[in-house]
């Protein structure tokens, strides 16, 4: 765990964490960059600084990049992914919050229009609750299909 002190510049704690993987020989470095919220303008740009350092500092490691979405938000959703993908490089989504009312039907929009894969879903509020999202299931689910398990 690397972290910084109170108030530190966030890329500061990045550029301490890549360092400190690198020089472990670490398998995996996570970078939480929680609270970051799309419509503001100075966490958008640290966002786009952690990336450029992790680039310059890191070129070779294999990326992984998650953008964590409400799925009960609808279309602002999208408009998140479309503006954390201007600013990061985002190979997946996870929705959260598919254990409500809510079908989730924006993961359909995501896909569609920015060409990134839901990889995950949350039902639920424990650690077990996250899922790898299920496509097929998925739309099972929308259309309330239920596989036939009677023997012929």
């Amino acid at each position: 765990m690397i972290g910084g002190t109170e108030g530190a510049d966030p890329g500061s704690v990045v550029f301490d964490a890549t360092a400190a993987a690198k020089a472990r020989n670490a398998d995996v470095l996570l970078v939480d960059t929680a609270g970051r919220l799309h419509n503001k303008k100075n966490l958008m740009n640290e966002l786009g600084k952690i990336n450029k350092i992790i680039d310059r500092e890191y070129p070779d490691a294999h990326r992984e990049t998650l953008v964590v979405l409400d799925a009960t938000t609808g279309q602002n959703a999208l408009v998140q992914a479309k503006e954390f993908s201007e600013v990061a490089k985002i190979t997946g989504i996870v929705l959260t919050k598919m254990d409500g009312t809510a079908k989730g039907g924006i993961a359909v929009a995501i896909q569609s229009e920015l060409s990134v894969p839901v990889k995950y879903i949350g039902v639920g509020e424990t650690i077990d609750d996250l899922q790898k999202f299920d496509a097929d299931e998925f739309v099972n689910a929308l259309f309330d299909v239920k596989e036939d398990k009677e023997e012929e």
